[in-house]
């Protein structure tokens, strides 16, 4: 299957926000996302941005990775998680963070069949996070 990766502009939006209403239905999250379009071109995406480790130094962390399921299983995936990867060693950064759901199976396989490592089983990390009124609280002075 032919295919090309390339940064995103604003003709894809559309294409982007339905990927990512695709990625909220299978990660059954979907009343969470607050975005709407129609149509599609676009099979994927990655969505990521470049962060910094205190012991290691600049990294990158992928938000998001996401083939349509009717284009899985062709490349696509790994191709997109390789430009990322690109991308990162390119800006100077020595680690790819990313997190995936514990029930997601093929996913964690990919991703253990990339040599990545769950850092959770080998760290002990917890990933945490503050929303809401939580947030606004921690806000205050």
């Amino acid at each position: 299957m032919d295919f090309s990766i390339r940064a995103a502009n604003v003709e894809d939006c559309k294409d982007i926000a339905r990927m990512i209403r695709e990625l909220a239905e299978y990660e059954k999250v979907a009343d969470n996302v607050r975005v709407t379009q129609r149509g599609h071109t676009k099979i994927g995406y990655a969505l990521y941005f470049y962060s910094y480790s205190s012991w290691t130094g600049r990294a990158i962390y992928m938000e998001d990775l996401y083939v349509m399921p009717e284009f899985r299983g062709k490349g696509i995936g790994k191709a997109l998680m390789s430009k990322v990867a690109q991308l990162g060693l390119a800006a100077g950064c020595n680690q790819l963070n990313f997190t995936v759901l514990d029930w997601n199976k093929s996913s964690l396989d990919f991703y253990l069949s990339q040599g990545c490592f769950d850092i959770t089983d080998k760290m002990g990390y917890h990933c945490m996070r503050c929303e809401g009124e939580a947030l606004e609280h921690l806000a205050q002075p």
